[in-house]
């Protein structure tokens, strides 16, 4: 009997598993990231940790990076700046300081782990590209929609070189507080960062 060739045979199916057992191996990968750091953590301690086969985590994830960015994903409340459009550029900015600050609370004392995993991310390329795909490329190109709708609108001049900057400004700022004071950088904060320190270099009136 003739057997398939590669390309005509049936892709291989995921098995499905339920909302609340996907939890559950977020929740592994979570605790274990904290308790030894990503080098420490591998599949199989996720397996042990949730009685669960490697075959299974192997199917639905099938790289530790890939398995670590989606158990970020499950506890980061998602930013939806895609659909801020307040009609200017300081209107949409504010917006995103209110989304990205309660974004920053939504794990709740995630702050080392997500430093330790930069870290690692320096050393690894694969995680590295999964925590930009995942965590910020998304977030960066709506910011810079926005300020091209301002640029549009005449808000801002096409030439500002502080443009440029402004995405980094505020996820760093988001990053940044927690390590030097202690504190989550929440929307008061960030609107505060916003009025200080971004709309002037953009030439905005708060």
């Amino acid at each position: 009997m003739a057997t398939q060739s590669p390309e005509t045979a049936a892709p291989q199916r995921r098995s499905k598993i339920t909302p609340e057992r996907e939890q559950e191996f977020y929740q592994a990968v979570l605790d274990l990231l904290q308790e030894g750091g990503y080098e420490a953590l591998t599949i199989e301690a996720v397996a042990a940790r949730t009685r669960a086969s490697r075959s299974t985590l192997y199917r639905q994830w099938c790289t530790k990076p890939q398995l670590v960015v989606a158990a970020l994903r499950s506890c980061k409340r998602p930013f939806a700046l895609e659909g801020i459009d307040t009609g200017s550029l300081a209107g949409d900015l504010r917006a995103v300081a209110e989304a990205v600050g309660e974004a920053g609370e939504a794990c709740g004392g995630d702050t080392a782990l997500v430093y330790a995993l930069g870290h690692a991310a320096l050393q690894n390329p694969d995680l590295l590209q999964a925590l930009r795909a995942a965590l910020i490329e998304h977030e960066v190109k709506t910011i810079q929609a926005m300020i091209r709708r301002g640029v549009e609108r005449g808000e801002v001049a096409a030439d500002n070189p502080a443009s440029e900057f402004v995405p980094a400004q505020l996820i760093g700022a988001m990053r940044v507080r927690p390590l030097i004071e202690g504190r989550p950088a929440d929307r008061p904060y960030l609107t505060r960062f916003l009025v200080a320190s971004v709309f002037p270099a953009l030439g905005l009136t708060p």
